[in-house]
């Protein structure tokens, strides 16, 4: 069931899949001609938070969580990367320090690209630059909502939001008729929340309860999405 209409998604979500559609076939070949794929299992770091880039990273399969840490070694994951999307390019156009890391959330493919390549077809394409721009854009004022709505919500609105978020980050991954499901541990759901674990686990069981979801081990299927964005009372 489609969400539009009663959930400001786009406000929440963001994607760099589409970027690379605009490149031509040559950019493209061009892009990737000294890419190198590394296979990381889950958990596994693809690069830490105040490394300096060589380059940046194409997800082939799998998921990818980008994340920071705070004193405490507490995590706050901000972004998760599905298939055919780009991370850590924020650091190279930039040209600082990457400003958070990213792990493997389950056994992954990741491409790596040379900044030189990237910078290249960055002059190549200004198509592609436009996009990027464009994606850029809508990444901050996806995070700006987020920092600000999050800081005056309760845990199972935090929680409803974030399930949201997910469910529709998912859909491509499973046909027009199949059943969405979300397949995540207990710790990043809460580090993607801001709320502790145990109450992750008490707010599903009660979401549980109330005929929203349910539960397979780490696995979630919603159910019933009116009533999960009806938990989130985000207006």
């Amino acid at each position: 069931m489609s969400i539009s209409g009663i959930f400001p998604i786009d406000r929440w979500n963001f994607t760099t899949q589409s970027i690379l559609n605009v490149l031509s076939e040559e950019d493209y070949n061009f892009l990737i001609s000294n890419q190198t794929d590394h296979h990381y299992q889950k958990g596994d770091v693809i690069f830490r938070e105040g490394t300096v880039p060589s380059g940046i990273f194409l997800v082939r399969s799998g998921k990818v969580k980008k994340y920071k840490v705070d004193q405490i070694a507490k995590e706050q994951i901000i972004y998760i990367a599905n298939q055919g999307e780009l991370i850590g390019y924020h650091a190279v156009l930039s040209e600082e320090r990457y400003p958070d890391s990213a792990a493997a959330m389950e056994d992954s493919l990741v491409s790596f690209i040379p900044k030189e390549d990237f910078a290249d077809v960055l002059l190549r394409s200004p198509v592609f630059m436009q996009r990027l721009l464009k994606a850029l854009s809508h990444e901050f004022t996806v995070l700006a909502n987020s920092i600000s709505v999050f800081a005056q919500r309760t845990g199972p609105e935090r929680l409803a939001i974030a399930l949201i978020v997910l469910r529709e980050k998912s859909k491509d991954e499973f046909k027009e008729d199949q059943e969405i499901v979300l397949n995540i541990s207990r710790s990043d759901l809460a580090n993607i929340a801001g709320i502790a674990s145990e109450n992750v686990i008490r707010l599903l069981k009660e979401f549980k309860n109330e005929g929203i979801l349910e539960t397979d081990g780490r696995k979630i299927m919603i159910k019933d999405i009116k009533l999960l964005v009806k938990r989130a009372n985000y207006k």
